[in-house]
């Protein structure tokens, strides 16, 4: 699955309601929107540009719900232009957030790489979060979740490619991580969730994907 498993709690996260739903919701499982001062809504994902802010459920239905119901117009009670392609901007911002707090993660020493790193790490400590790329083969998938099992219930992030693990890593063929407890773990944890609602649900590993030793560099 994309995200599974409890993670912090966002109790300390101020709650804003979703134009969408109505519902009050933490920060965290939001995404805000201003309009710029051209007219234009525009995401703000870290929750800091000025104006008033739209909040919308961080889930591409909901977005796609509110831009063709109109809500956000309703909601800013304004005139206001909402780009074409703005679930996939919004997509590729959230993606882009979660690989810089993987890449700080990893600068931090927060994050432990590859099956055998990861495999001895969960004998010894619990991990806050497993990190599989979603096209990753399943048998190694399988032996890492196994390992991790008697730590109880571990967030599970699927929801990159072994590609977007290179990239924000720094790495070849990355297909396992865990991220030690601490600030960084909260931090991915926290963007994992918002991109989750932007890419399919139930994402599982392939039988031929990426596998330990396989591909042009060291496999991890």
């Amino acid at each position: 699955m994309a995200m599974r498993g409890s993670g912090p709690s966002a109790a300390r996260d101020p709650c804003r309601r979703c134009i969408v739903s109505g519902e009050s919701r933490p920060r965290e499982g939001l995404i805000r929107f201003v309009i710029d001062p051209e007219g234009v809504l525009t995401p703000d994902l870290a929750g800091k540009l000025p104006g008033r802010g739209l909040w919308v459920a961080a889930e591409r239905a909901a977005l796609e719900k509110a831009i063709a119901k109109g809500l956000f117009a309703r909601a800013a009670r304004a005139r206001l232009r909402v780009p074409d392609d703005l679930p996939a901007k919004v997509e590729a911002g959230l993606l882009r957030r979660l690989s810089e707090a993987l890449g700080l993660a990893n600068r931090a020493g927060a994050l432990v790489c590859g099956f055998g790193p990861v495999s001895d790490f969960l004998a010894r400590a619990r991990p806050a979060a497993l990190i599989e790329a979603a096209d990753g083969a399943t048998d190694g998938r399988r032996k890492i979740l196994a390992r991790a099992r008697p730590h109880g219930d571990v967030p599970v992030i699927t929801i990159l490619t072994g590609g977007e693990l290179d990239l924000a890593l720094g790495r070849q063929n990355m297909v396992h991580a865990a991220l030690r407890p601490g600030p960084s773990a909260e931090r991915v944890l926290a963007e994992a969730r918002r991109l989750a609602g932007f890419r399919p649900q139930g994402a599982q590993a392939s039988d031929a994907g990426p596998q330990d030793g396989e591909g042009p560099g060291p496999a991890s």
